[in-house]
């Protein structure tokens, strides 16, 4: 159920009614807490059973054994995160069965991850999918529910989980599945550790920790990045640093830690290439094929920074119980200044058959007036700016109780935001490189710009019932009503609130020590941000990552996940899963594009299912993974979709773009002497279909034109790793590795869009037409690329 309604509070009413929920949610939970804490134990004088997904789960006490848990989970530990080196991003790409990565903003750290389907992204207009927690704390964004990866500490990573399908209990925003990162400690790291590394194109990267456990029960931790590169690609140039500080201590059964996190980075991403195109009814090679390493246009340019407080208390007041609260305060803050063809060039195209210099600069031709500065000067670029601002806070509370065969969870969150968001623009020129050149004596006009606000509330329960000695049955549900209101400059509130009452049941059955089979159906909702509202308008399409128009009302997403697979344990050297999963999502939000505008809007269905296999090994002195991974990812009702300057027509069965449907990964580590490790690793992907091109056609018939069958579909690819380090006798370690070692040439996503750069030089209008032609962007793989490093413990 979900509702939408308008109203005019003001900023002081809005925290007035977040400081009401707060109070009304507590005051619930506490009443049945209390109840449940009055409840007789049946466990006698037993302890606590040793929590396997404890100090990652979401939320806090949702500790249990991965044996009873009745979908997938896979683990990366820190351990293997480091011997596998670089991006976190690349690490779980390289892991994970059924995670995958693209580079469509030509930075590792702006690299969008999906899982069966559904994607984590640090990009605005992304369909989000997956919620993503760094100790407890949801770190989606609320202004479009995106993941800024270059905020995470990474340093400081330990484990990281990654729980499968529509988990109500995950909250907000888990349709396919949750990413769960946990944080090192004084307790679990004692010493001091230090990394230096080099790499190719300029990479260098310091992390720096520091752990200590102290007489008094208390613990300490600190950990810094610091990390500049000159990037592979033209002005793609990057840096970042972060620090994480922990204090925590433990006293009887009442254990706690607060945590500190702050970090800056500026980040160039330079996009899209058109690869080839289609002109005069041939295909031509693009930019692409002269320079892989070329922009398309720049600057492009993001700005991230951040400040997390946060605070994790537990306490078992006996042996069978355990209270977990979680709160947090957050402040970030994004900066973009993106150069691109101006809007007013195809009014100019309108208006007059204007002159290009033979370097693709404006000529200033005598004839025409349109879009003239005070000297007379020509505008066909601009630069677009845009400042977001947010603050948030929550906070969760929760009450494990153990009643002979039950594992019972309750527990209440609540989360509120604060958004600011503004767009400027600024008219300027394009340099012989396509570098936009902002006009010294042009003004900087605003073009957009909204307040929002949001507030969500959470009320979940489970219970895992031991049924039998071999049987495990689990159930949940979760209630989230979630209201959002928006002021865009100029236009009244808007204020909308939505409903949804989510369940869950599992059931883990033993058939003996070593095989396991599992089964799930869950559901999971996500509501429209205020991105998303802010620019929900057919008839006032908006420009992303700026731009708002209008807010129209926009119903929620809803998931439902069924899954079922078989573990297999052949002994302490190797394991097996298995799983199948089927997930729909009914009224799916997509960012319908036109060129570069577009706007949010609901579609009926969209379906992901498919198989995942995993599996280790362990043979004396080597160390083996494998993944394979079959997803098929459709739409799954009739519609229309808006991409460049066609529309594509769909029918239920037609794919979706970006998502390869196999895809097979695999490693081995030989320790060769107790000093010597050789790893080497491969990743292989089948071809994926291209944005604009799901219907395999050029041409649209809307306007009037012929289709013609193309297949511009980005073909699959196979790159290898390797990897070697060396230890001391003393502290000391060193380590290097190569990635693409065969310097293979690939791409990892295409789309359908006009190049206005043709040859490399801006399209020069002839005839009325802007002299451009449609072409299949594509993200290019990263080339070859060297690493070598230091590293000392103490």
């Amino acid at each position: 159920m979900s509702t939408a309604h308008r109203s005019s509070n003001n900023k002081g009413r809005h925290f007035m009614n977040q400081r009401k929920h707060v109070r009304g949610a507590t005051g619930f939970a506490c009443c049945l807490l209390a109840a449940m804490a009055a409840a007789p134990s049946a466990r006698g004088d037993t302890t606590l059973p040793a929590l396997v997904v404890s100090a990652a789960a979401i939320p806090p006490g949702l500790g249990i054994e991965t044996e009873r848990l009745p979908y997938s989970v896979q683990r990366i530990s820190g351990a293997d995160r480091r011997e596998a080196g670089g991006d976190i991003t690349d690490v779980m790409a390289s892991r994970l069965t059924g995670v995958n990565t693209n580079e469509i903003a030509g930075n590792a750290f702006l690299n969008d991850v999906s899982f069966h389907g559904f994607r984590a992204s640090p990009t605005l207009g992304t369909a989000q999918g997956m919620s993503v927690y760094l100790d407890g704390i949801r770190i989606n964004e609320a202004f479009g529910d995106v993941v800024n990866w270059d905020m995470l500490p990474q340093a400081a990573l330990d484990d990281t989980l990654l729980v499968a399908g529509s988990n109500p209990l995950y909250g907000l925003n888990t349709l396919g599945g949750t990413l769960a990162f946990t944080t090192k400690s004084g307790r679990t790291h004692p010493g001091l550790s230090a990394e230096l590394s080099v790499a190719s194109h300029g990479r260098r990267q310091l992390d720096l920790t520091h752990g200590a456990q102290h007489d008094n029960g208390l613990h300490s931790f600190i950990a810094a990045t610091l990390f500049d590169e000159a990037g592979w690609r033209d002005h793609s140039g990057g840096s970042l640093a972060n620090l994480f500080a922990k204090l925590g201590g433990r006293q009887g059964m009442t254990s706690w830690e607060l945590s500190l996190l702050h970090g800056r980075s500026r980040l160039h991403g330079n996009g899209l290439l058109p690869s080839y195109r289609w002109q005069d009814g041939a295909q031509q090679n693009g930019l692409y094929e002269d320079s892989r390493s070329a922009a398309y246009t720049y600057p492009d340019r993001t700005q991230n920074r951040l400040t997390q407080v946060g605070f994790n208390l537990r306490h078992a007041p006996d042996d069978a119980t355990e209270l977990a609260l979680t709160a947090y305060l957050r402040h970030s803050r994004r900066d973009s200044v993106n150069g691109d063809v101006s809007a007013a060039y195809g009014d100019y195209v309108e208006s007059c058959a204007a002159g290009f210099n033979a370097d693709g600069s404006a000529r200033q031709p005598q004839s025409c007036p349109y879009d003239r500065d005070s000297a007379g000067a020509l505008h066909p670029a601009s630069l677009n700016m845009a400042a977001t601002r947010q603050r948030s806070a929550g906070a969760s509370l929760n009450l494990t109780r153990y009643l002979e065969r039950h594992q019972l969870l309750l527990g209440a969150a609540v989360d509120a935001s604060l958004m600011r968001y503004s767009q400027t623009q600024q008219d300027g020129w394009f340099g012989n490189d396509r570098g936009v050149i902002a006009d010294p004596q042009a003004d900087v006009e605003q073009e957009a710009a909204v307040t929002g606000r949001s507030t969500a509330l959470g009320l979940y329960a489970s219970d895992t019932w031991q049924a039998a000695k071999q049987t495990a049955l689990t159930g949940s549900a979760r209630l989230n009503r979630v209201e959002v209101s928006n002021t865009i400059a100029g236009q009244a509130q808007e204020r909308f609130i939505y409903t949804k009452l989510n369940p869950a049941l599992g059931a883990v059955h033993s058939l003996n020590n070593a095989v396991a089979l599992f089964a799930n159906l869950g559901q999971s909702n996500r509501v429209p941000t205020v991105i998303e509202l802010g620019c929900a308008d057919p008839q006032h399409p908006c420009r992303l990552p700026v731009g708002l128009q209008s807010d129209p009302y926009l119903k929620q997403v809803v998931s439902r996940t069924a899954e079922a697979g078989v573990r297999l344990r052949t002994s302490e050297r190797g394991t097996l899963t298995l799983s199948a999963y089927r997930s729909v999502n009914r009224d799916d939000i997509l960012f319908l594009t036109s060129g570069t505008q577009g706007y949010f809007a609901n579609f009926e269905r969209t379906l992901r299912q498919g198989v995942d296999i995993s599996a280790t090994a362990r043979f004396d002195s080597i160390d083996a993974f494998a993944g394979y991974s079959f997803l098929d990812a459709t739409y799954d009702a009739s519609g229309v979709l808006f991409y460049g300057e066609r529309n594509v027509q769909i029918a239920p069965g037609t794919r979706m773009a970006g998502l390869p449907r196999h895809t097979f990964k695999a490693g081995a580590s030989w320790h060769a002497t107790p000093r010597l490790m050789l790893g080497g690793s491969m990743l292989a992907l089948s071809s994926v279909v291209s944005q604009g091109n799901e219907d395999g056609l050029l041409g649209d018939p809307a306007a009037g034109e012929t289709p013609q069958r193309a297949d511009w579909r980005v073909r699959g690819y196979a790159i290898f790793n390797a990897s070697i380090s060396y230890k001391s006798e003393g502290r000391w370690e060193l380590f290097g590795g190569i990635s693409n070692l065969f310097d293979r040439r690939y791409e990892t996503y295409g789309a359908l869009a006009v190049d206005m750069f043709p040859g490399g030089r801006l399209a020069q209008p002839h005839a009325g037409t802007d002299g451009a032609d449609i072409a299949r962007f594509v993200a290019p793989g990263a080339p070859r690329t060297i690493s070598i490093g230091v590293r000392y413990r103490m």
